[in-house]
């Protein structure tokens, strides 16, 4: 079953308080307290892009939500090309839209019966709730 776009909200927030937290003490471990944002940038995202990889497409917030991300072909977790398409294409292309396409996301997920985003059809992924 699908996980719809409260379900995916919730667990988004749940990770940015997490990520928030455990980036903060990681650079602060890592820069000495400089606050460097280069350094958060990529923690973060070494987080969205590797935790799924290496959790069977789980975040701490996917987890604690009983959701995950799948392939939609073979039903498997994700893996680096698949998270890369997810994160870093898709990215871009919410980048280039000016926002445009996350807001186009957000409907897609609330209304569309398979709830799959622009960067679930883009990496060829969807997220699901737990079995």
């Amino acid at each position: 079953m699908e996980a719809d776009f409260w379900v995916r909200f919730g667990a988004l927030i749940i990770d940015s308080i997490f990520i928030g937290i455990l980036i903060a003490i990681v650079s602060y471990m890592i820069t000495g307290g400089t606050n460097d944002e280069s350094v958060k940038s990529i923690l973060r995202f070494l987080y969205s892009l590797l935790l799924p990889i290496f959790w069977g497409g789980y975040t701490v917030g996917k987890r604690l939500c009983g959701i995950k991300i799948r392939k939609v072909d073979d039903q498997t977790p994700p893996g680096l090309g698949t998270m890369f398409l997810r994160n870093v294409f898709a990215g871009l292309i919410y980048t280039l839209t000016l926002g445009i396409g996350v807001i186009i996301s957000a409907f897609m997920v609330g209304m569309r019966l398979d709830r799959r985003a622009i960067h679930d059809f883009i990496a060829g992924t969807e997220v699901v709730h737990n079995k």
